[in-house]
């Protein structure tokens, strides 16, 4: 089967690609435990993708059960080295309107509970998050968005909270005086994850309502959400398939040196139990039995 170098990550309401070839299903064992589900492999506008429904498909993991580690683990096992997500968000500005797509540029955690690094366990890496989204990945989102006919908001912050449930009124209000652009509860740990798998990753975010700040307009509930995510699924189906057929995927990944300078720890402290859990991600820098190449300390 050919390598697979473009991953898409579905959310809500996008548990399937209609135009995908089919040629595989894969169940990957990662040493963090199950992916949400298993991996489809197809080919799509030339490309051969790998899709994986976040939350499972029937939607039965909500975003604090995601095993964001194992989710991220997989994507590098297959090869990925460009990661679409695609996620339903809230507004938290009056000119991000129901349906409109926003590309974040930058993410901001306000999430408590959750596993967000590969690393630990006697290995120590510090990635760079400065900016958290790939900028060449983003620019293929944009243009993906435009050229289907969105509404497109080009950069902003995403706020990730922990859910399930919605923010409280204050909650919203504070996070509207922080500045934020959209809020959502599942992609900055994929974004920190992809980062140190050394991949490249943007977010496609799909508007669905105004949390519950905006005077005028509803609070948000799910039967509201669901309405708005079956009228984008078709769009993000249209948009991801032109964001495929644009990446390169014999181009060079963007982020494929990260950890290049990120690991601290002294290799000969790295068990080779340690070396063997992060083989896909760290293999390169040390290898089993080997010496750090080209970082550390």
């Amino acid at each position: 089967m050919s390598e697979v170098k473009i991953g898409v990550i579905g959310g809500s309401g996008l548990y399937a690609m209609g135009d995908l070839e089919i040629v595989d299903e894969r169940v990957i064992e990662t040493p963090f435990g199950a992916p949400s589900d298993p991996y489809v492999i197809g080919d799509l506008e030339g490309r051969r993708v790998a899709f994986l429904a976040r939350h499972g498909r029937g939607h039965r993991l909500m975003p604090s059960e995601l095993n964001f580690r194992a989710n991220v683990y997989g994507f590098k096992v297959l090869g990925v080295e460009w990661l679409l997500s695609v996620s339903a968000v809230g507004s938290m500005k009056a000119r991000y309107e129901p349906t409109h797509v926003v590309v974040p540029d930058q993410f901001f955690d306000r999430t408590r509970h959750r596993a967000d690094t590969f690393f630990g366990d006697g290995i120590v890496a510090h990635v760079s998050m400065a900016d958290p989204v790939c900028k060449e990945l983003r620019e293929i989102l944009l243009a993906a968005a435009r050229g289907a006919g969105a509404t497109t908001h080009d950069g902003g912050t995403y706020l990730c909270m922990e859910g399930p449930q919605f923010s409280t009124r204050a909650e919203s209000r504070i996070y509207r005086q922080w500045g934020v652009d959209v809020i959502g509860m599942t992609n900055l740990q994929e974004a920190k994850l992809a980062r140190e798998a050394e991949m490249s990753y943007a977010t496609l975010a799909m508007v669905t309502d105004y949390d519950c700040w905006h005077e005028e307009e509803d609070d948000v509930e799910v039967v509201g959400v669901l309405e708005v995510l079956h009228r984008n699924a078709a769009m993000a189906q249209d948009i991801v398939r032109r964001a495929v057929r644009d990446i390169d995927p014999a181009a060079p990944c963007p982020w494929a040196g990260s950890l290049r300078y990120a690991l601290i720890s002294d290799p000969a402290a790295v068990s080779a139990a340690a070396r063997e859990r992060l083989a896909p991600i760290v293999g390169k820098y040390l290898p089993a039995g080997g010496d750090v190449k080209g970082g550390g300390s």
